[in-house]
This record gives structure tokens, sequence and C-alpha cells, in this order.
């Protein structure tokens, strides 16, 4: 099997990633691999050239060497290619899909970690590991870019003042229609839907405590807006913590497909992928990638 490594420059402020290469150099020297490094050069560049090297039909292993957004490019890149296998090795300020199988940088336990099949939720011709979602929290998601940026602001920290500024600016309401299954609706005013394959997102937070990457179902999580900003800061912990699936502005639905429409242009987030879109659909692609769990990892005792 060929291995190859792609490694995004700039995920993590970059120091992390950067020193990572010598790493994956004196693996690949001392076992004698079959493998290659690739430095993106631009957004989407690790995509394309992950695409490129799939369509040939060899038997690759890509490792993402970055964060989130590096992981979302290796596997829209590869997940059409059953030839693929796909490893996150987390070196970006969030690293939220990877929280579910510990944190692990050693080489080896991802070169020789265990090969599991995973879901993926697809929606408007690309795809999702982690998570989706529509409303308040994709705001945030948009905004925290620009806090990343900041010396000494990590993820989490990034998304709680991105948090902070769209409440204060009042981005608390979207005038949503939801359905589930093509057959439950739901018709009200949302602070957002996050539509999860796994549980974290925005650095940290639990927005779907109990969602599982391989169980064939979506987590679909609705938050109701029936109050004041200024009444909402007490939720963020809350929301933090995953303790939110029972508050009575809460519904929580496993399903396989969710559309959502809204009133006015909403903020959509895919994996950290953000647009405006009025609507929108999520579809469950069951068993789609084969991912590589981390030798040691506690996922495997789940």
């Amino acid at each position: 099997m060929k291995h190859v490594f792609i490694v995004n420059p700039v995920a993590g402020k970059g120091k992390a990633v950067n020193a990572y290469i010598s790493t994956i150099e004196n693996y690949v020297k001392e076992n004698n691999l079959d493998a290659e490094i690739y430095v993106t050069k631009a957004s989407r560049d690790g995509m394309r050239y992950v695409e490129e090297k799939a369509k040939t039909g060899e038997e690759i292993r890509f490792y993402s060497c970055g964060g989130d957004g590096t992981l979302y490019e290796v596997v829209n890149g590869c997940y059409k290619y059953p030839n693929c296998q796909v490893a996150n090795i987390p070196l970006g300020s969030g690293n939220d899909f990877c929280r579910l199988f510990g944190k692990d940088i050693n080489l080896d336990d991802h070169v020789n970690g265990i090969p599991m099949k995973l879901d993926l939720i697809e929606t408007d011709g690309a795809v999702a590991i982690n998570e989706c979602a529509m409303g308040l929290d994709s705001e945030i998601c948009i905004r925290q870019i620009s806090y990343k940026k900041i010396p000494m602001v990590n993820g989490e920290l990034a998304y709680t003042l991105a948090a902070l500024g769209c409440i204060a600016k009042g981005k608390t309401k979207n005038q949503f229609k939801i359905t589930i299954d093509d057959n439950e609706v739901f018709e009200d005013d949302y602070l957002f839907c996050y539509i999860g394959n796994s549980r974290w997102y925005g650095g940290g937070y639990k927005a779907a405590p109990n969602a599982m990457p391989n169980d064939g179902l979506i987590d679909c999580v609705m938050v109701r807006s029936d109050r004041s900003p200024i009444k909402l800061l007490p939720l963020i912990s809350v929301y933090k913590n995953g303790e939110h699936l029972d508050l009575d502005i809460t519904t929580f639905r496993h399903c396989k497909k969710v559309k959502i429409e809204s009133k006015n242009p909403a903020a959509v987030n895919v994996d950290g992928e953000c647009a405006y879109v009025t609507e929108r659909e999520f579809k469950l692609l069951e068993s789609a990638i084969t991912f590589i769990v981390p030798k040691n990892s506690e996922f495997l005792n789940m």
C-alpha cells in the first residue's frame, strides 16, 4: 500500500505541522515505507491532489496532517474511490473530529491502526465526516476564522469569542422549516440546527453528545430561539458541555436525512466550509469511507 501524507503548512498556525514533516521523513526511512509527502499550496489544493492520486486505482492510505479543514479536503478528494483509506493526524487548532478517537499524533499508531468503515453526510455535492449545521453556530463558524489569526487564540477560544459577538449582534433567530426523513416537519424560529456524524465542533463544543460516526444515523439537534440574546449567554457553557439535549428548547432526532428551508439566507457550515443559503438537504452515506482508527484508541472498545 502507498502511504501519502497531505500536509497543510498553515494549519494550527503552522509550527506543529511543519515540525512534523521531519517526523514523517524519519519514520518512512526507518520503516522502509512506500510513501510520499505533499505540502499543500492553497485552499482546495489538497483535495485536487488527493483525487488525482485516488483516480489511479492504486491502494493508497492518505494521512491528513493538519486540522479539520485539511481532513475535509482529504475526505472529499477520495471518498468516491474504494481503493483509498484516510487517517487523521491532528495538528490543527480545533481537531474536533479526532476527539472521539483520541488526539494521537504518534505516527506508528496510525500506520498500524485499524481500518473501520465510517458514515459521511452528503450535501450539495460535498461530504462532511464530522458535522453540518445551519443558523447561529454557522454564523459563529464564519466569524471565528478572524479570531484564529490572533496569537495564543486556539480553536475553542476563537469559537467562544465569535459566539459572544454573534449573540451581541442579535444573530439569534432563523425561521426554519426542518423536515426529517421526508415525513416529520418542524417549523419555528431556531437558533440553529446541527446535523452531526460525530460529537464535537468549534474547538471542543459537544453539540451531539451521543453521536457515533459508524452507527448509520445522523444526530439532528434543533434548538429553538425563544429568548433574548442576553438570556442566551448562560447557555453557552451548557452547550459546550453537551448538556443541552434536555433543555425545553431542544428537539433531538436520529434520522437518515434532514432538509432545512429558511425564510431568509442563513449560514450553513459543512465541516467548516461556510456559505449562505435558503435551502439545503443533508443525507447520510452509510459506511462510505474507510478510516484508520489509531491502534491504541479507546474508540475500538466503544
